[in-house]
């Protein structure tokens, strides 16, 4: 069975990563790509993680990072574009990727909550 939030995190860290290798080889950006690349590789961690959960309470907390996480890496990427380190076109591929993946987590969150309660 195909995880698909596990294999779009995974393709966002790629994607991460490789920004991140542009960001300090071209533009000379050590700080904030750190952080982004931080969160932006972590959240396919805590999905990963999230596959072993012991519990499904503990399975909602892994993946509420993850949430987290991708929320902070929209962040950084907005802070990349508005300082421009990043280019509108950058910024809307890498952000769209993001976005899909948030609302992923939030949905997986929501209904295995849901799944508590019932």
């Amino acid at each position: 069975m195909r995880n698909v939030v596990k294999d779009k995190s995974f393709r966002f860290a790629i994607r991460i990563v490789r920004l991140y290798q542009f960001l300090v080889s071209d533009k000379k950006e050590f700080v904030m790509s750190k952080q982004l690349l931080r969160s932006g590789t972590s959240v396919g961690a805590m999905v990963r993680e999230a596959e072993h959960a012991e519990t499904k309470k503990d399975f909602i907390h892994k993946m509420a990072i993850a949430q987290k996480e991708i929320n902070e890496s929209i962040y950084g990427l907005e802070l990349q574009k508005e300082t421009d380190y990043l280019s509108l076109t950058e910024f809307e591929s890498l952000s769209k990727d993001a976005v899909e993946i948030l609302k992923l987590l939030t949905s997986i969150i929501k209904s295995t909550k849901n799944s508590i309660n019932n």
